[in-house]
């Protein structure tokens, strides 16, 4: 796995955005927008920015929450309820630039996120040019995270890049049912999409070893496929 950093971006209006990095040993095949869960930039984000770059993509993930990198469970919902979309799209654009500056273009630029992360990804995919993105166990998907973020399924038909949705069986925050509905509602879409729904996985897709292994490779098969 490579080693991760963390460094902070000035902004125009004067803050800073932290973002977490990782970079390949040689030439990167492309960059990556890792967006966080719902907890933010912990030691599974970190270890997940650091086996993407040893696959050789740049790694890039924003800090979402600007006051904390890591939250307690307890303080997760009130940070969800003040956490506006425009905010999110704004750092995920700075996190762009933060790739162009380094020689990616937007059509070899991804996102990937989980938990609250997934639910971004989708979002971004229907609001900015990128490349390819994955959402893997993506929140919100019919109920909405918070007020200022859209259910997945109200914005899933206006993606404008190949996207791919992973899900666990054994997710016990999304059903089955809702799960068939965003598959519906992406399919819409004029672009590539697939919903996966994972047998013996949850939520963290840390219950089986075999579900895992098959939620990495799909990633990796996706970015390879569309981001070129």
């Amino acid at each position: 796995m490579t080693e991760t950093r963390t460094e902070n971006l000035p902004l125009t209006d004067g803050r800073e955005l932290r973002v977490t990095a990782a970079e390949p040993e040689g030439a990167a095949r492309g960059g990556l927008v890792l967006l966080h869960e719902a907890r933010g930039v912990t030691d599974t984000v970190r270890l997940l920015a650091g086996s993407l770059a040893a696959e050789g993509w740049l790694v890039v993930a924003p800090h979402l929450y600007p006051d904390a990198d890591e939250l307690a469970a307890q303080d997760v919902a009130g940070q969800l309820s003040q956490l506006p979309v425009e905010s999110v799209l704004a750092d995920i654009d700075v996190a762009c630039v933060w790739l162009a500056d380094r020689g990616i273009t937007p059509d070899r630029t991804g996102v990937i996120g989980f938990d609250l992360g997934g639910a971004a990804a989708l979002i971004v995919a229907t609001k900015r040019a990128i490349g390819a993105a994955v959402s893997v166990s993506g929140s919100g998907i019919v109920a909405p995270l918070s007020d200022g973020i859209p259910s997945l399924v109200e914005v899933a038909h206006e993606l404008s890049c190949p996207w791919l949705g992973i899900y666990g069986e054994q997710d016990e925050d999304v059903t089955g049912e809702e799960v068939a509905k965003l598959r519906d509602a992406a399919a819409s879409a004029p672009v590539a999409t697939d919903v996966v729904l994972l047998a013996q996985a949850n939520h963290r897709f840390d219950t089986d070893p075999k579900a895992s292994a098959e939620a990495w490779q799909r990633t990796l098969n996706w970015f390879d496929s569309h981001l070129r």
